[in-house]
């Protein structure tokens, strides 16, 4: 693979102040492409490698030998007090634009505060951890995993597992991008989906309110047609209406003065004809009424004369007729002879000289017998023949003379009575002629009523129509205004009222219809309407673009699950081929390979209950390392010596940065465990990755040294503070020269 960081010095300085042992500040600025650490134990120099930890973004406190954020800080000396903060930082030359940032020159800096806080600078400008890191990715740079080795991590690659061993090549082989971005795009599609169910919740929240948004909205709408009709209605309605009103006052108030006109004459008139009728019986009538009567009973008496006369005439006819008795027979001699002598002796006693007293008395006595015996004769005695002729003379004369005074008592009362009646129907036509004027003053009186309930009737009318102007202009607004600037339709007084009553009802009935629409407020129920529709379709909107963001993030994490895999693929097959280079180089022969589990997935059983590989671990196949020896028949990991593992890891670690070479390496004490002659060979190694990667290298061992263009003395004062010594070993060489 062709190296891209050949030539390249990317790392240039590192400073470190507060950090660890080093109490003050201190800095390593780095010239050439491998540098060396040296000094003796407890110097501090490994500090050195996990400044770098430290600055590139490492979390794990263990990784870097402490426990809390807290132990990074220098903790004081007699000598020098301890600090609240400490820092790292370090400078990558970006000329050649490896970080993916528009900077020649790249400042990374980590603060840590006692509370714990930290803090992350990009050339001065504080930003996120997940910032870093993403940039130092995009150049094949992490703060864990191969690129720095510390020390006693160098066989870390060989007792991590499958799982673990997969995650350091995929490190190596500058996947941690790749997988930086499928976890974001993961992040990302676990998020989208969240938004999406919370965006299709909101969504069914809306969707009633929204459905009876658009009811109501619906509702007015179709009141607001009604209300246009209403409006022309309406209109219509008041111009013929306010037409006929006026047509009818004006015909009412003129045929109403012509009533008042005529009740007036007709009441003066009135009062002329009750003035003469004051009395309403005259002296004359009243007279001959006296008369009339006068002249009634004297007519009624003398028929009663003349029937009692006419009935007496007819007896003594039929007396007459019948009677043949003359005096002789009636009377007997004895009789008058005894009344003679009673009568004789009577007048003799009188006659004696009697006192006055005695002669009245006698008289009295005297007119007694006479009238005795007269009576005594009409009681017995019959009539006599002339006697009834006599009777019969008299009663005739009597009758005639009745019948000439009934005839003129009759000839008087019809002249009283014919005088009467012209008095009388003079005074009826005076009292005809009061009734008629009086009932022609009713008859005004009457139509004058009737105007003026017509009158009343129109000013209600008119007050109606008023309130049916207020109501209209209430209800339809604006529309309404100017009605009565309008053009009167030709048949508004010709048509019949029905028509118009007709116009009232459907008026009635659309006021009514918009009344039960509810349009109150319909302003606000629009706006609503049109703000949470607008929300839906913004929801909706945001449903296909987070679905559409959905499909393109799965589309994503499969293309990049599918380059990894390639990639991956890709890579294992050359840092085997590297393995083999440097595993045969170290150990002189023998072969190394890095090969793909294949987990299998373990049944249960009666007996026993073995936990099953999870899904994922099955897709996710870890590795595993084979090796074989030369001379030896060893093939698995756990036999070998400790020198033959610190060999098996280096060639290993090597090979990882062969294939995607990173632009630096910290090696802390990774070549502890070798002896002089492997050293030699780590040593010409390390030369051999120098032309690839920046190397920095922390050790004890000379040979390793040698390797090195530049060397940094790591040494501890009495005031426990960690110092550097720098010297360039070409100007060592020249000076020992």
């Amino acid at each position: 693979m062709r190296c891209l960081y050949a030539g390249v010095s990317m790392l240039k300085s590192i400073e470190l102040n507060g950090f660890k042992s080093f109490g003050r500040k201190t800095s390593l600025v780095f010239t050439e492409k491998i540098a060396g650490v040296v000094g003796p134990n407890g110097s501090g120099k490994s500090n050195v490698a996990e400044g770098f930890r430290f600055v590139l973004g490492e979390q794990s406190m263990k990784a870097m030998r402490t426990k809390r954020g807290e132990d990074l800080i220098w903790g004081g000396s007699p000598a020098l007090p301890r600090m609240n903060r400490a820092s790292v930082k370090v400078v990558f030359d970006n000329s050649k634009r490896l970080l993916d940032i528009d900077f020649s020159e790249v400042t990374i800096e980590r603060v840590v505060y006692r509370d714990g806080q930290n803090e992350y600078l990009l050339n001065g400008t504080q930003v996120r951890l997940k910032d870093v890191i993403r940039l130092l990715a995009g150049a094949n740079i992490g703060g864990s995993g191969y690129q720095i080795i510390s020390q006693g991590e160098a066989d870390r690659i060989l007792t991590a597992s499958p799982k673990e061993r997969r995650e350091m090549i995929e490190d190596a082989l500058g996947l941690k991008l790749y997988q930086h971005k499928k976890v974001e795009s993961e992040r990302k599609l676990e998020e989208t989906a969240v938004n999406l169910e919370k965006t299709r919740s909101l969504r069914r929240e809306i969707a009633p309110h929204l459905k009876f948004l658009r009811d109501q909205v619906e509702k007015i709408e179709k009141a607001r047609e009604m209300k246009d009709e209403l409006a022309h209605t309406l209109r219509d309605y008041l111009l013929r209406e306010d037409a006929r009103i006026k047509a009818d006052t004006t015909l009412s108030k003129g045929d109403m003065q012509e009533v008042v006109d005529a009740l007036r004459e007709t009441e003066n008139q009135l009062k002329l004809l009750q003035a003469a009728k004051t009395e309403t019986i005259s002296p004359r009538e009243q007279e001959l009424s006296v008369q009339m009567t006068e002249q009634s009973t004297a007519l009624q008496k003398i028929r009663e004369l003349r029937s009692s006369l006419s009935r007496d005439l007819g007896r003594a006819e039929g007396a007459l007729m019948a009677n043949t008795i003359t005096v002789e027979q009636v009377v007997s001699a004895p009789h008058v002879r005894q009344f003679a002598h009673e009568i004789d002796e009577t007048l003799a006693t009188l006659e004696s000289g009697s006192d006055a007293a005695t002669v009245q008395r006698v008289i009295l006595a005297l007119r007694a017998r006479i009238q005795s015996f007269i009576d005594g004769l009409t009681g017995v005695a019959p009539v006599t023949n002339h006697e009834a002729e006599l009777a019969v003379k008299e009663l005739a004369k009597k009758l005639e003379d009745a019948t000439a005074e009934e005839a003129r008592v009759i000839a008087l009362g019809n002249a009283l009575r014919s005088e009467l009646s012209q008095e009388r129907e003079k005074r009826f036509e005076r009292e005809r002629d009061s009734v008629t004027v009086e009932s022609k003053v009713r008859e005004l009186q009457s139509r004058l009523s009737s105007f003026r309930r017509v009158e009343d009737e129109l000013t209600a009318r008119r007050e109606r129509f008023e309130n049916e102007v207020r109501e209209g202009i209430a209800l339809v607004g604006t529309a309404l205004s100017g009605w009565n600037t309008g053009e009167i339709p030709q048949d508004a007084l010709s048509e019949e009222q029905f028509a118009q009553d007709k116009r009232r009802r459907a008026i009635e009935r659309l006021k009514i219809k918009i009344e039960e629409a509810g349009i109150g407020g319909s302003e606000e129920v629009i706006r609503e309407y049109t703000h949470t529709k607008e929300r839906d379709e913004f929801l909706a909107k945001e449903i296909v673009d987070l679905e559409a963001s959905a499909e393109k993030l799965k589309d994503l994490i499969a293309e990049l699950e599918k380059t990894m895999d390639q990639k991956f693929t890709e890579g294992l097959h050359k840092i085997n081929d590297a393995l083999g280079h440097f595993f045969s180089k170290l150990f002189n022969g023998g072969m190394a390979k890095l090969e793909v589990e294949t987990p299998v997935r373990k049944k249960r059983t009666d007996d026993e209950e073995i936990e099953e590989v999870p899904e994922e671990e099955e897709l996710y196949a870890g590795l595993s390392v084979s090796v074989q020896l030369p001379r030896k028949k060893v093939t698995g990991l756990e036999i070998l010596s400790g020198g033959e593992r610190a060999l098996t890891s280096i060639a290993l670690i090597f090979s990882m940065s062969q294939v995607n070479p990173p632009p630096f390496l910290i090696l802390d004490e990774t070549d502890a465990a070798l002896d002089e002659a492997n050293s030699k060979r780590y040593a010409d190694m390390i030369r051999e990755l120098g032309q690839k990667s920046q190397l920095i290298f922390i050790t004890h061992n000379r040979a390793t040294m040698a390797a090195g263009g530049e060397l940094y003395g790591v040494t501890m004062g009495h005031d426990g503070v960690s110092q550097i010594l720098s010297v360039k070993l070409e100007e060592a060489v020249k000076v020992a020269k």
